[in-house]
């Protein structure tokens, strides 16, 4: 834990909110989001709740900025994973959900902010926050949607907006029921004849979003 002396500049400010930021990533990987509580955000970051409040309205609009900050991230590790897919003729769809489904599992707390944003995340925040975000998910989208065009081109702009819209769906859903609660998990480890009804997020995922894709593509 950090113990911060007052900021007296702007500089001073991002360096606050940032460690904020970087504290909550780093509980993150912890707890899942519902678990993450300000109190314990405060006292792991070196700051009274009265302080976070001044860089942060609430504890959902630190993990929305969070959110935009992962969400860049995925969209490069993505672009990444598909560059070498431009020159080959064949398995483009196939390569596409697999590069979507590896690189969304190497984010586990992207995937965790994911399954909570519409319930838990885009709550008790104010109009300001909401278009901060919206407008940041908005730009995010936009280059997502150049990355799937440019490694599917015959998908059409319309075919990736809709390829899109359900992957992160069905991502945050997945990863919901792939990650259950101790004692959700602990009646699946006392019945083996439950193991029909569980989730595994790779495999779950992969099959539902090659059903999309190819439900979009052009015949």
């Amino acid at each position: 834990m950090t113990t911060f002396q007052r900021a007296r500049s702007e500089e001073q400010r991002a360096v606050r909110r940032q460690a904020i930021l970087d504290t909550a990533a780093a509980m993150l990987t912890e707890q899942p989001v519902a678990e993450l509580t300000l109190n314990e955000l405060s006292r792991r970051v070196g700051l009274a709740k009265s302080n976070v409040l001044k860089y942060f309205e609430s504890r959902e609009a630190v993990l929305l900025e969070l959110f935009g900050y992962e969400f860049d991230a995925w969209v490069e590790d993505l672009r990444a994973a598909l560059r070498g897919v431009k020159g080959r003729s064949g398995q483009r769809g196939e390569l596409l959900v697999d590069a979507v489904v590896r690189t969304l599992a190497a984010r586990p707390v992207f995937c965790d902010l994911i399954g909570a944003q519409a319930a838990v995340l885009e709550r008790n925040i104010s109009t300001e926050v909401a278009l901060s975000f919206k407008r940041s998910a908005l730009r995010g989208y936009q280059a997502l949607l150049t990355v799937v065009v440019e490694a599917v081109p015959q998908v059409s702009v319309e075919g990736a907006s809709r390829f899109i819209s359900s992957a992160s769906m069905l991502a945050g859903a997945i990863w919901t029921h792939a990650h259950p609660t101790p004692a959700i998990q602990a009646a699946y480890d006392a019945d083996p004849d439950l193991a029909a009804i569980r989730l595994d997020f790779e495999s779950s995922l992969r099959e539902a979003l090659t059903t999309i894709l190819y439900g979009i593509l052009p015949r």
